[in-house]
Parts: C-alpha cells; sequence; structure tokens
C-alpha cells in the first residue's frame, strides 16, 4: 500500500492551465514528473521536512484532482441524503487525509532515482472518463500503476488509482460505510477529523 501511495502521490501538476487541454496520458506524465522535480528542487523538502514536503502536494498536486469526485463516490449513496454543510465538511476533511498520506508517501522517494513509463491511450470521441496506465520503476522495482481521469470544464483531472487491483475509491469505500452504519454521515465526519486531528 505504501508504495501504491507513492506512486500515486506522485500525480501532481506544475500548472493548472497547462493540463486544460492536455490529453489524459499527458496530463498524468506531467503531473508524476512535476510533482517529483518540485520535491527535489526543495532541499528543505528533500531533506524530509513534511510540513515542506506537504506544501508541494497542496501546490502541485491538489490542482491535478477532482476529489469532490472522489470523495462523492467513496461515500456513495449517503452523499445525496447529506446537507450541503456535511458534503462540504466530508470533502475537506477527506482532502487533509489524502494530501497527508501522499505528503508521507512521497518523502519516500525523495532519495530514490525514480523513473516512470507513461502508456498512450486512445480517447473515444465524447469520453469523459479514461484510465491510463503507467510503471513505477525504482530500485529494480515495476509497480504498474492505473490512472483514473475525468474530463470536466477544466481539463482531465485525476481522480482514482488502482495498484495491483485495489482503486482508491474501493479501500475507502468500505471504511466509509462502515463508519456510515455505525454513526451515519456525522459518524463518518468524526471519523474523519478525529483521525486528521491525530496526524496534525
Amino acid at each position: 500500500m505504501k508504495r501504491y501511495l507513492s506512486a500515486f502521490l506522485a500525480a501532481a501538476v506544475v500548472s493548472t492551465a497547462a493540463f486544460a487541454q492536455s490529453a489524459p496520458d499527458t496530463v498524468v506524465k506531467n503531473a508524476v514528473e512535476g510533482t517529483v522535480t518540485a520535491m527535489k528542487a526543495d532541499p528543505q523538502a528533500r531533506g524530509g521536512d513534511m510540513t515542506k514536503i506537504t506544501h508541494v502536494v497542496e501546490t502541485h498536486f491538489l490542482p491535478a484532482t477532482d476529489f469532490q469526485r472522489t470523495t462523492r463516490i467513496a461515500v456513495g449513496k449517503p452523499w445525496a441524503t447529506a446537507t450541503p454543510e456535511q458534503q462540504k465538511q466530508l470533502y475537506e476533511q477527506f482532502t487533509l487525509l489524502l494530501t497527508r498520506t501522499y505528503a508521507a508517501s512521497l518523502s519516500q522517494l525523495r532519495d530514490q532515482d525514480v523513473k516512470f513509463k507513461f502508456m498512450p491511450v486512445s480517447v473515444p470521441g465524447g469520453a469523459t472518463d479514461i484510465v491510463v496506465q503507467s510503471h513505477v520503476l525504482s530500485n529494480g522495482g515495476d509497480d504498474a500503476i492505473d490512472y483514473r481521469l475525468t474530463k470536466g470544464p477544466s481539463g482531465w483531472k485525476i481522480y482514482d488509482i488502482n495498484m495491483m487491483g485495489a482503486w482508491l475509491i474501493q479501500v475507502y469505500q468500505t471504511q466509509f460505510a462502515d463508519q456510515i452504519n455505525k454513526g451515519g454521515i456525522d459518524g463518518l465526519i468524526k471519523f474523519l477529523t478525529a483521525h486528521n486531528a491525530r496526524g496534525a
């Protein structure tokens, strides 16, 4: 899971505008390489400063994602019954959780010679959802990573990832369903808030 998260964490952007009209595989390629480059270019981030690494994630990763969609799908049907305020809190807390998780995973790459290979994709006319396959090559290892992107007004955005058959959203769907069954939407919000507080 750590290798899976560290690979996904590399999915960030250098410039949001640059990706607006890009093909999905180009978005992923530029995102991955851009984030790793940004981290290694910052002496403090390269040295393991989690505050700096988190800043790299916030600056370069978040603009490339559609975490609103990620949150909605992960929560499932209960999302439709949540109030706007509850939806806002779920989105904010889940985004914070993912940002910190990715920052911790990205820190593992700072001293590694990592290379990425991206498979070109053919996007059918009118398609708004596509999977980009890639490989993460490091220390003799070869990890296959699939990125799922959705196309909106601002272009293609990453909202899910798959490594070894485990889609990010599916992993959280199980956890979220358990918390909702126990305490409803408010229970899930409390769970996420408490989790983030422990990691502060």
